[in-house]
């Protein structure tokens, strides 16, 4: 899966792996080149960028947004009903004192959204599930 991350108003596309969810262990991560998409005047910056979090639908072709990370939901940018499309924002993480953006993987309409502003979540949670 491809993200685009900004850092200091330089933009790079990153490769992430996404883990399944049995549990099995994951094969060697490949090397990651962070490189800038768009020219930068700016040196780029001393440290690599780091890869946002995924989300994915889960396998066999179920349309559930699962959590990539344990944390409490911070927002819900999506109501059931609504259409999105690929990497729309649909709800917000915070873990950490950090906040992380979860992305729709696919296009499609949200049929449920299983959690509330001020859940705690855990990895692999299902959060939102599409039509």
């Amino acid at each position: 899966m491809k993200l685009l991350i900004t850092v200091q108003g330089s933009q790079y596309e990153v490769d992430v792996q996404v883990l399944d969810d049995a549990g099995a262990p994951a094969p060697a991560p490949a090397p990651v080149s962070a490189a800038p998409s768009t020219p930068s005047p700016a040196a780029p910056p001393s440290r690599p960028a780091a890869a946002a979090p995924s989300s994915a639908p889960t396998p066999g072709g179920a349309k559930e947004v699962k959590s990539p990370i344990a944390g409490t939901v911070f927002d819900i940018r999506v109501k059931p009903g609504d259409t999105v499309k690929v990497n729309d924002t649909l709800l917000v993480l915070e873990a950490m004192k950090m906040e992380s953006n979860i992305a729709s993987p696919v296009a499609g309409v949200v049929k449920e959204i299983p959690v509330k502003v001020g859940d705690t979540v855990t990895h692999s949670q299902v959060l939102v599930k599409f039509a």
